[in-house]
C-alpha cells in the first residue's frame, strides 16, 4: 500500500513522533487530521508541513474518552472519510510501584489504554462500512518488557497489545489492518511529561531518551513498516530490540538483566 490520497488521522500530533509523522506524510499527497490537547502547537505543526491547506486541526483529550464519539463525527466531516488512524497519543511514568498513587495508575490507563481504545472503537464502524482501514498503534518496547519505574506505563502498553491483537483477528475479513509499533528510546518530550508518584510531571529529560533515535528517523522506519502492512515492528536501538527476543527465548536471563538496570 502507499499513502497517496489517503486521509490520515494522527493523535499526539503536537510534538515528537506525531509531529514527525505529520511532516513526513504531508509530503506524500495525503490529507491529514492532527489531534492532541494543544491546539496552538497543532497549528504550528500544520504550518510546518507541506500543503497545509490539506491539513485540519482537531483538538481532543484522550483522558476524556467518553466524549470521543463527537470527535470522530467531526473528523469524518472534515474530509468525508478517514483511511488510517495513527494512535500515537499517550503519557509515560517515572516512579516505583510502591510509591505510585492509584490515581496515577488510573490516569495512565485512562489516557494510554481507554482513550486509545475508545477512539478506535468509535471509528471502527466507519472502517467496517467501507470495508477498509488501517489502525497504527504506537505502544512501546515496554509493552513487551516491563522495566523499573514504568509499572503503570508498561501495564497500559501491554493492554494495548492484547486489545489490538484481538481486534486484528476480528476485522481481518473486513480488510482492516492493524500495525503495532514498539518504540525504544526516541528523542521526544515523553520523559519531561512523564508522571511521577504523585502525578506531577518529571520535568527533566532522561539520558537514555536524549540519546535515542530522532523522531524523524523513527517516523521514516514506522512509515516503511506501515507501507509493508507489518503486524508488529520494533524500532529502537540494538539493545532495546534484542531484549524483546531475549525475553521470548531466555526470559530468566532477561529478568536478571533488568534487575541490574535502573532504567531512568
Amino acid at each position: 500500500m502507499n499513502f497517496d490520497h489517503k486521509i490520515i488521522w494522527i493523535t499526539g500530533a503536537s510534538s515528537g513522533i506525531g509531529k514527525s509523522l505529520a511532516i513526513a506524510l504531508s509530503k506524500q499527497h495525503t490529507k491529514l487530521i492532527l489531534s492532541s490537547r494543544n491546539e496552538k502547537e497543532l497549528n504550528a505543526v500544520k504550518n510546518s508541513c507541506e500543503h497545509p491547506e490539506n491539513i485540519k486541526v482537531l483538538p481532543l483529550d484522550l483522558e476524556d474518552y467518553m466524549s470521543l464519539s463527537s470527535k470522530v463525527e467531526k473528523a469524518l466531516s472534515l474530509f468525508g472519510s478517514v483511511d488510517m488512524l495513527f494512535n500515537n497519543g499517550g503519557i509515560s511514568q517515572r516512579s516505583y510501584a510502591k510509591d505510585t498513587a492509584i490515581s496515577v495508575d488510573k490516569r495512565i490507563m485512562d489516557i494510554n489504554y481507554l482513550g486509545t481504545v475508545a477512539l478506535t472503537k468509535t471509528l471502527l464502524p466507519h472502517f467496517i462500512e467501507k470495508n477498509s482501514g488501517h489502525f497504527v498503534v504506537i505502544t512501546s518496547i515496554v509493552g513487551k518488557i516491563g522495566t523499573p519505574l514504568r509499572s503503570s506505563y508498561a501495564a497500559s502498553k501491554h493492554a494495548l497489545h492484547g486489545f489490538f491483537d484481538s481486534l486484528r483477528a476480528e476485522v481481518y475479513h473486513n480488510n482492516i489492518k492493524v500495525t503495532i509499533a514498539c518504540p525504544g528510546f526516541v528523542q521526544t518530550n515523553v520523559s519531561l511529561n512523564a508522571l511521577t508518584a504523585d502525578g506531577t510531571p518529571q520535568n527533566r529529560m532522561d539520558g537514555a531518551t536524549k540519546n535515542g533515535l530522532t523522531p524523524e528517523v523513527f517516523a521514516k522506519k514506522l512509515l516503511k513498516a506501515v507501507r509493508q502492512e507489518k503486524q508488529e515492528v520494533y524500532i529502537g536501538g540494538f539493545k532495546e530490540k534484542l531484549a524483546v527476543y531475549v525475553k521470548r527465548f531466555f526470559p530468566e536471563l532477561l529478568s536478571k538483566m533488568i534487575r541490574k538496570l535502573a532504567v531512568t
